[in-house]
């Protein structure tokens, strides 16, 4: 039996109660002592029914009749995410704080347009970047911080995932550029996208190559490659796919001259740091057997339950942000960032020409 919420708990609305939707009231679930979901809007009511069904609220056909009908703190938008700048904006100007699933938007543009609206209501906004959350992750990014890896030279980021052309059938929305912004570099790849400029900082330039190969029936790419540069001098590599049967992981490589990290499906994978105050070994080296010294651990293969537990890290975070007792780890000047380098890719593959990042 969960426990009841604080008559000053937060009160929750999550708008859009598809798969996404769904695993957000898991999350709101899971944190139910802290929390209040009161309303769940969609433009298909029996599919908000059902959402409040299992994890409650009432249900509604619009943000607007929520927010006519309920008092609510936090609007969680879970839409396709060409709608999400329209939801998230209604929410804003209605003076609520907001939660918007990744990406913020299709266009650095329409980003801005969010920020705005943010800056004008003073309230905080989140968007979900739960993978900064995982510990694989914040161990990475606490040795880059204290230079356990050196000076930063090169990054991966790489999703090798399948979807059926069932997935892409299941929704009018998949696959086009007007809600779905993208495709596999947009849609699927852009956490492991933050997460190469979250260790390699700055993005100033990229060019990329895309495809449609292995799917019918969508206007967007199912394979990206391309290659970014950073303000910092290193450089990074992106390869996104839908088209790897049957299906392997996202990974991030990091690499600098006194130390490398691979983090697969979330898991770290491979760690090898140099101490402060010891020098890296001046020795040719072309696997880790030939790594002696220093801080190195492999890991397993992910565990499927960590989605959940990160998402719920991230809502941990906000919670704690709107309470003001700590800052917000993730907002909208983070995943505009992501967002620069995709929609700079796309524009890349249609010209055949680098593309400056603003």
């Amino acid at each position: 039996m969960s426990t009841a919420p604080s008559r000053t708990a937060p009160r929750f609305a999550i708008v859009g109660a598809g798969v996404i939707g769904r695993h957000h009231g898991l999350v709101t679930s899971q944190l139910a002592d802290r929390l209040s979901l009161v309303a769940v809007a969609d433009v298909d009511l029996d599919r908000a029914s059902s959402l409040t069904a299992e994890r409650g609220g009432r249900p509604y056909a619009s943000l607007g009749d929520a927010l006519a009908a309920e008092e609510i703190d936090v609007v969680v938008v879970c839409t396709p995410t060409g709608k999400h700048g329209e939801v998230a904006i209604e929410a804003l100007e209605a003076g609520k704080h907001v939660i918007v699933e990744k990406p913020a938007e299709i266009t650095v543009a329409r980003t801005d347009e969010i920020i705005r609206a943010q800056q004008k209501a003073g309230t905080l906004v989140t968007v979900i970047s739960q993978h900064r959350f995982d510990p694989a992750t914040e161990k990475v990014l606490a040795a880059i911080e204290a230079g356990e890896l050196g000076r930063l030279t090169s990054g991966i980021a790489s999703i090798d995932w399948w979807r059926g052309q069932s997935y892409y059938d299941s929704g009018g929305w998949r696959g086009t550029w007007e809600l779905d912004g993208g495709g596999a570099l947009m849609n699927q790849g852009v956490h492991t996208v933050d997460l190469l400029i979250a260790a390699l900082g700055r993005p100033v330039e990229v060019f990329a190559y895309t495809g449609t190969l292995a799917h019918e029936r969508i206007e967007v790419e199912d394979v990206a490659t391309g290659v970014v540069r950073f303000e910092s001098g290193a450089l990074g590599v992106l390869h996104a796919t839908t088209a790897a049967y049957p299906g392997l992981s996202a990974r991030l490589q990091v690499h600098g001259d006194r130390g490398s990290a691979v983090i697969d499906n979330d898991e770290m994978a491979f760690f090898h740091a140099t101490p402060a105050g010891s020098s890296p070994a001046e020795v040719l080296m072309g696997s880790t057997q030939s790594i002696s010294g220093g801080s190195s651990d492999t890991a397993a293969a992910a565990n499927p339950g960590q989605l959940s537990d990160a998402h719920r890290l991230q809502y941990l975070n906000f919670l704690g942000a709107l309470a003001g007792t700590e800052k917000l780890r993730v907002d909208l000047e983070t995943n505009r960032q992501a967002v620069g380098v995709i929609t700079g890719a796309y524009e890349s593959a249609r010209t055949g020409r680098p593309v400056v990042l603003s």
